[in-house]
């Protein structure tokens, strides 16, 4: 008799969770049907090189390893999406700028040929408020950032070039130095203790075009001199918080106060290793630092090789899988930048297929997840506008009204 009792109290107790989690999706999809979200930094268009990855229909995550396409952005609800134009870091020669901004113009033509192929699906979107127009219209934004700077070489011009591709932000570098400034995880250390004399007229050149600067990615010194010298607002496409995942790639406090008084906005990151610090896991390490020396870096190779080192990366993920963050880890990031700074300066930027995923938000269609819990959290419909989009929104507008072209 006690052990019916107990299952019975058990089951209504699973019920009763089931409802809960039921209302808390309805509720959350409502929101997102009456905001726009935009996840601020992905990497698929690394993706569209593949002429087999079809981003007009659902991509199965564990059969493509995929994140990002446009049916999984509408069920997830994600109403806009910015696709990085990546670049890694290479060297530092005339020839070599050269072949890195050939790249880069590939990577455009590929991401806007994809885009034009659904034209009842999605939109190009080049200024802030085009987001809202295209929702309307029952269609996913797309805009375009450049990660990494290094494909502007040494000219200024390549800036306008991008812009005028429709890139709206430039991430200044990536893991390593570049022209323009100094990288937050260099192992070589810093090379300017901030911004070079050339970094410092490309920030000039984006403030005068109207275009975003990225602050992710870069050193606490870079970040520092770059506050000192924009006019306008600037932000962090992906970055977490330093205090809560210690990653030099997250933001101190000393940051965030910094970025608060810029007026600017801090996209959080669901990259698991900027989340939570990972527990030691030797096997998995030694297998991936054999496939990046074989690989090159993934610098300077055939698309073909690339497409099979990507496809060996996840062969050996699946064969050493990482225990990852959750989502709640996630909103822990969020909570401490609204408790530091206010909830007025934070958003989410996934990095989504550059290494963004989540145990329990692994693509686009599962979104929705970070509202349910924000929701769990006691965040209102209207604080959670802001860290979906409005905050970025506010600092994009500021940035168009800047420029002065």
């Amino acid at each position: 008799m006690k052990d019916f009792k107990f299952l019975f109290i058990l089951a209504i107790g699973m019920l009763i969770h089931v409802a809960c989690s039921n209302d808390l999706n309805k509720i959350a999809e409502k929101i997102h049907d009456k905001i726009v979200s935009i996840d601020t930094h992905t990497d698929t268009p690394f993706n569209f090189l593949d002429e087999n990855y079809d981003v007009g229909k659902w991509n199965d995550f564990e059969k493509s390893r995929s994140r990002v396409d446009f049916p999984r952005m509408k069920a997830g609800r994600l109403g806009g999406v910015f696709m990085a134009v990546f670049i890694n870091q290479g060297i530092r020669t005339d020839s070599a700028n050269i072949v890195a901004k050939a790249r880069t113009l590939e990577l455009f033509n590929a991401l806007h040929s994809k885009v034009r192929l659904y034209p009842d699906q999605a939109e190009i979107a080049t200024n802030a408020d085009d987001i809202y127009r295209i929702k309307k219209a029952g269609k996913n934004a797309v805009y375009i950032g450049v990660e990494n700077g290094y494909p502007i070489g040494r000219d200024l011009n390549n800036i306008k070039e991008f812009y005028d591709l429709d890139a709206r932000y430039i991430t200044l570098c990536h893991t390593k130095n570049n022209d323009i400034c100094d990288s937050s995880t260099d192992k070589k250390g810093p090379e300017y203790n901030g911004l070079s004399s050339f970094g410092e007229e490309v920030v000039k050149e984006m403030n005068r075009l109207g275009m975003m600067i990225d602050v992710s990615h870069i050193s606490d010194s870079s970040f520092f001199d770059i506050l000192k010298l924009s006019t306008v607002p600037v932000f962090a496409s992906h970055s977490s918080a330093r205090a809560i995942c210690d990653n030099l790639r997250n933001f101190s406090d000393e940051m965030l106060y910094a970025l608060k008084e810029n007026g600017g906005v801090i996209q959080i990151c669901i990259l698991s290793d900027y989340v939570k610090t990972p527990l030691p896991y030797p096997e998995r390490d030694s297998a991936f630092m054999i496939l990046r020396e074989k690989y090159n870096n993934f610098d300077n190779i055939s698309d073909s090789l690339r497409i099979m080192g990507y496809q060996e990366w996840e062969e050996t993920n699946q064969k050493y899988p990482k225990v990852l963050a959750t989502v709640s880890d996630a909103v822990d990031h969020i909570d401490h930048v609204v408790k530091t700074i206010g909830i007025d300066y934070v958003g989410i930027g996934t990095d989504f297929d550059g290494g963004g995923g989540l145990s329990d938000c692994k693509d686009a269609s599962e979104l929705k997840n970070i509202t349910i819990e924000l929701l769990k959290r006691g965040y209102t419909k209207e604080e959670i506008e802001k860290i979906w989009g409005s905050n970025f929104l506010r600092v994009f507008k500021k940035v168009e009204k800047g420029k002065s072209i």
